[in-house]
């Protein structure tokens, strides 16, 4: 019995293993089936792309149209920009620019071809173009006007200017000239000054020899004032060859006899009207005599030439020996 039964029931389990086995293989079978399929179905998929050309792919499909070529001539003029300006020339390039537009201008009509200068005594017409920085290649349509007025007042002989653009081609210039006002002589050097103690000329042509002459460090500011004071007493003035600021304080005076004035630094007007009226009365400046002194306020000193001092100690021991033979007799 038992042995049957278990003989029977190793039977049971030797078919179902069986079976089983056969439906694993009709399943896995199925499951073959149905993957190769699915595989036909569907086209053959695609090696994934590298991460770049990913990001490459994404710019191109949302990116506008030709942004590649754009972007490509950026990095272009980037370059040669930054190879203009290592190299130096960016003055260069900005005047080739100019020039490029102002042909263009030139060519479209507004070519200057009338330029109306007013006020001008000392610079010629050329001067005052070429400080402006206008050539024969400036078109009217792109002239800066301001910069151009900046240039001139930069000038020292321009006090101040006016520029107006009348298109299509005409430039009105309207300036106020400073006015020659004394030579400036600094450490032996010699210059050209305004009123205001502006140099204009860094050296003495021979139209401005007659120009009052002026010495000193603070001179050329302070002159004005006290040429003007002197200009007062034609006595003094009219024999006036420079006048020296020392010290920064008080004025000297020198005459074309070669006399010296030293005046106070106070109360100068009282020494001029003092001085004119001794030459008057005594013919002071005609005298024997190379410096006057009038620093002090109570006291006049005048200082002899030695040619007067040696005939003035001549005269004295004469006296001096006549008074002894007379005291003897």
């Amino acid at each position: 019995m038992d042995g049957g039964g278990r003989l029977a029931r190793s039977s049971r389990l030797s078919r179902l293993q069986s079976d089983l086995k056969a439906v694993a293989h009709a399943v896995a079978a199925l499951l073959r089936e149905r993957r190769s399929r699915k595989k036909q179905a569907r086209p053959q998929r695609l090696v994934r792309p590298e991460p770049s050309r990913g990001v490459i792919a994404v710019l191109e499909r949302w990116l506008p149209r030709r942004v590649g070529v754009a972007f490509t001539a950026l990095i272009l003029l980037g370059s040669a920009g930054m190879g203009i300006v290592k190299g130096g020339h960016v003055d260069e390039f900005v005047q080739a620019l100019d020039d490029t537009r102002n042909a263009a201008a030139n060519l479209a009509g507004f070519r200057i071809k009338q330029v109306a200068i007013a006020g001008r005594k000392q610079l010629t017409q050329d001067e005052i173009l070429a400080i402006g920085g206008i050539t024969g290649r400036s078109s009217l349509l792109f002239l800066d006007a301001a910069a151009v007025r900046d240039k001139l007042k930069a000038n020292p002989w321009i006090a101040d200017a006016t520029v107006l653009k009348f298109y299509p081609g005409e430039l009105q210039i309207d300036i106020i000239e400073r006015t020659a006002f004394a030579r400036w002589q600094l450490d032996g050097h010699m210059s050209v000054i305004a009123d205001d103690g502006a140099v204009l000329e860094p050296y003495v042509a021979r139209r401005f020899l007659s120009l009052p002459l002026v010495v000193g460090k603070g001179a050329g500011e302070r002159a004005k004032d006290f040429i003007a004071l002197l200009k007062r007493y034609p006595q003094v003035w009219s024999q006036t060859r420079a006048v020296a600021l020392v010290g920064e304080r008080r004025w000297n005076v020198w005459l074309t006899s070669g006399l010296v004035i030293r005046m106070p630094e106070h109360d100068v007007g009282n020494a001029l009207t003092m001085l004119s009226q001794l030459d008057q009365d005594d013919k002071l400046f005609s005298r024997d005599i190379t410096a006057i002194d009038m620093r002090l306020p109570d006291r006049l000193t005048v200082r002899l030439s030695d040619a007067a001092f040696k005939a003035r100690e001549e005269l004295l021991n004469k006296d001096k020996k006549s008074k002894k033979k007379a005291g003897d007799a």
